[in-house]
């Protein structure tokens, strides 16, 4: 405000300094000789200098306005021109290794020491700084997303307080709204969290087969997420600690993997376990969230144990190849650790849980002396009456979980089912001080190779060491590993064989020696493999044979039948909960194909319903013709029992066209709608309406087609009337003619349009026509209205009954496309 007072009064004073000087330089012209002196102003010197003072105040205070703006931008300018990854010469992708190795050799390079350059010390300054942000984790993620180390906060806060108190009166504070947006105030704990997508294809989704992960989708200002931020934080460490896996995605930074994600909104939280999304869908809260990644594991990880199923379930070693753990609480539910471990070890440990105050396990917990106030987990291996292992603490930490269950992985004598667990047994040889050999027993089996086994697991529990692993197979599920080892040989068959062997490489060659009798588990077989091991530690060469192994069979694998069904509810699993949990977004495709054929089904039901456009709708009946309606319709069930309906017939209903239902049936036809009727006499009944059944079958499916038959010996007068407009297709003759009454009218199909008054014609098929005719209305042959009964080309003995709807499924066809002739009549005769 001072500086604007001085402003204004410089501009006062020169306004003045004008006005006198005009006056000054207008002399006797300017004002007349006779006109009295002006009156002097009363303090002209104190004005003046009051002026150039504040003159000389508001070039100072512009002055320094400027020098402080210049300074701001040049530091401004500096720090934005300082870029770490070019000092470096790395790539923003560079690892922490490639980053040291470029600073070690720059620093070697610019040392002023042994560089005499002039610009060698700034040059080294710059190198150690970039080195110092970029080793820096975090500092170099400030780097990456704000182009700033955070090295610079000092001078924007110091600024932000020197200038705050000249915006107070509108300055907008984001902690009005407790809503920490600016980066001073942000939550850095989510950073080492942050995924890419890289990140997540190449190491989290493979690492989702041992552990779940819960990740967090999150943007910038966002409301919500800062609401749900120390759930979040809380929920985060106590499930890492437990072995779970946290993850952040920056939907801002990496909207590539939100979207690989499925996340179109942000807050969303998800979990993925063995590659599959499911995400989270109830209130952000601890125990939502703990049970949301409970639900994520498999429901039969851990089997609850008690004093009745104990015995079977120690005993399931042999038949699963893996040893069995038991955990010992007083919990009544399985402690979530419990269950991320059973995940984790699931390909080789079982796990059992033991809830120590139920009524029903004090026989278990007295056999192995538990004590029931400290949790305790045991692991069996071969022998269930007493454990291999065992620990006890009051808080079971993840660490001590994990390190008791890494070294109890295996069996003391595991069996090889599959090439997975060859190669973690015996694993390839990596150098001379790295051998590890394998002991093989090639076994059967059954009671006849259980004393064999016995004598080779004790020998095994009694010389087991980090390098020396014993295993066995059996022959005849992998015959291709033992006939590589045996030979074949005769002295080996149906007896067992120890094989020692190293494996030279991953393509399956191995060195490997065969005890020259087979193995009986006397103690001369013990003595001889004691002393053939003893000579394998100062002669690796004892293993003279080579040979190259094929992969070993999956023993244990399911059938493709069972692995298909998995495949299948796994598949019905995901649509269900996708259907009815899933946000709008992520259904738009299911509801774009469902409201799709909604609306190809409406629009061809339209379409058959109002095929013809120009049809018109009749006008309301009187209150005659309803009348007369109604009876109709009563006298209906007369008709049926009459012999005026027939059955079914491959399901076509066909109803016969009398007086009664004459005007229903085609006077008062519905528009767009047509009746098929059939020709026939009470002695070609029941054939010909079996072949037409059959014929228009397929048609049946139209709901604007009706079906009807016509007897002629009732109504051959109404048809001759009809055919009479037909005769540029089908001459009729005069009534005059001999065989007037013997004409043959059977097998003829007119289909009547009642609202449009025509009809076309079906010519019976005849048996000295080569192909048939398709019985259109156009090509209608009218030699066949001159030919009596009695000839040869009508008669019953000529021509088959059946035979004369032949191709009316052709005829149909032509009918609904609209390409038949069609004969007009002025309106319908009556039905007597």
């Amino acid at each position: 405000m001072a500086g604007s007072g001085a402003v204004s009064m410089v501009t006062a004073g020169r306004a003045r300094r004008k006005r006198r000087r005009r006056v000054g330089e207008g002399g006797p012209s300017a004002a007349p000789a006779a006109s009295p002196p002006r009156r002097a102003p009363s303090r002209p010197v104190p004005r003046r200098r009051a002026a150039a003072g504040a003159m000389e105040l508001g070039r100072a205070g512009l002055a320094w306005a400027a020098a402080l703006l210049l300074a701001a931008l040049g530091a401004q300018a500096a720090a934005g021109d300082f870029d770490p990854y070019r000092v470096l010469g790395v790539g923003r992708s560079s690892s922490q290794a490639d980053i040291k190795k470029a600073y070690k050799r720059l620093a070697r390079e610019w040392h002023p020491d042994k560089n005499k350059d002039p610009g060698a010390e700034d040059k080294f300054i710059q190198i150690s700084k970039a080195y110092e942000i970029l080793s820096n984790e975090e500092k170099r993620a400030n780097f990456d997303r704000y182009g700033d180390a955070g090295e610079s906060q000092g001078y924007s806060q110091h600024q932000h307080r020197q200038f705050h108190h000249f915006h107070e009166g509108f300055y907008f504070d984001e902690s009005f709204f407790h809503f920490p947006f600016n980066s001073e105030r942000r939550d850095t704990s989510d950073e080492k969290y942050l995924l890419h997508f890289s990140h997540y294809i190449n190491e989290i989704v493979p690492d989702s087969f041992k552990k779940p992960y819960l990740i967090k989708i999150t943007s910038d200002w966002c409301f919500s997420c800062i609401h749900i931020e120390p759930v979040w934080k809380e929920v985060a460490q106590e499930l890492e600690a437990l072995g779970v896996g946290i993850g952040v995605v920056h939907a801002g930074y990496e909207r590539r993997l939100a979207h690989h994600l499925g996340a179109h909104s942000t807050p969303s939280l998800l979990g993925l376990i063995n590659g599959k999304i499911t995400f989270f869908h109830n209130a952000v809260i601890r125990e939502n969230l703990r049970q949301f990644v409970e639900n994520l594991l498999p429901g039969n990880l851990v089997e609850k144990i008690t004093d009745k199923n104990y015995i079977r379930f120690l005993s399931n070693w042999k038949k699963e190849n893996k040893p069995h753990v038991l955990l010992f609480d007083h919990m009544p539910v399985v402690p979530l650790l419990y269950k991320l471990t059973a995940f984790a070890y699931r390909d080789y440990l079982s796990f059992g849980y033991v809830y120590v105050g139920l009524r029903g396990t004090e026989e278990l917990s007295s056999q192995y002396n538990i004590n029931v106030y400290t949790p305790t987990m045991m692991i069996f291996k071969e022998h269930i009456d007493r454990p291999a292992d065992v620990v006890q603490a009051r808080d079971m930490k993840k660490q001590l979980i994990d390190d008791f269950l890494s070294q109890n992985k295996f069996l003391m004598v595991a069996r090889l089912t599959n090439q997975r667990l060859f190669q973690e047994l015996c694993p390839v040889k990596k150098s001379h001080r790295q051998r590890k050999h394998c002991v093989v027993l090639l076994t059967g089996e059954g009671d006849k190779f259980a004393e064999a086994y016995e004598a080779f697991l004790t020998f095994a529990v009694a010389n087991t060491k980090d390098t020396l692993k014993f295993v066995h197979i059996y022959n005849d599920r992998q015959p291709e590993f033992a006939d590589a080892l045996l030979m074949d040989e005769e002295k080996y068959r149906g007896k067992s064989a120890v094989v020692i062997l190293e494996r030279r490489n991953n393509a399956g060659k191995i060195a490997y020696k065969t005890l020259e009798e087979a193995w009986q588990g006397s103690k001369e077989d013990n003595f001889i493999l004691l002393d053939l091991l003893e000579q394998l530690r100062t002669d690796p060469g004892l293993l003279s044979s080579e040979t190259v192994l094929a992969d070993l069979n999956d023993e244990l694998a399911p059938m493709f039948l069972i692995r298909w069904l998995y495949s299948v509810l796994d598949y019905i699993s995901d649509c269900w909960d996708s259907l009815f949990h899933s946000n709008w977004r992520e259904m738009m495709p299911l509801l774009s194909l469902l409201f799709s054929a909604l609306f190809i089904l409406f629009g061809t039901v339209i379409v058959q319903a109002f095929s013809d456009s120009s049809d018109t709708r009749d006008s309301p009946p009187s209150e005659k013709e309803e009348t007369a309606a109604k009876t109709e319709k009563n006298d209906a069930s007369f008709s049926k029992e009459s012999n005026s309906r027939i059955p079914k017939k491959g399901f076509v209903e066909v109803t016969e066209l009398t007086d009664i239902n004459y005007n229903s049936n085609l006077v008062r036809l519905r528009p767009g709608h047509m009746n098929v009727v059939l020709i026939l006499s009470n002695s070609t009944k029941t054939l010909l309406l079996q072949k037409f059944a059959l014929e228009v079958y397929t048609f049946t499916g139209s709901s604007s087609l009706h079906f009807s038959f016509l007897s002629l010996d009732k109504h051959r007068e109404w048809l001759e009337y009809l055919l009479e407009f037909a005769q540029d297709a089908a001459p009729i003759p005069n009534q005059y003619d001999k065989h007037f009454l013997e004409r043959d009218y059977t097998g003829y199909v007119l289909a009547l349009n009642g609202h449009k008054k025509y009809f076309c014609l079906f010519k019976p098929h005849r048996s000295g026509d080569e192909g048939g005719t398709p019985g259109s209305c156009e090509d209608y042959d009218s030699s066949l209205h001159t030919e009596a009964r009695g000839k040869s080309s009508c008669s019953p003995g000529s021509r088959s009954i059946k035979n004369k709807l032949h191709k009316l499924s052709f005829w149909m066809e032509r009918l609904l496309e609209g390409s038949l002739q069609r004969f007009y009549i002025p309106s319908w005769p009556a039905l007597d």
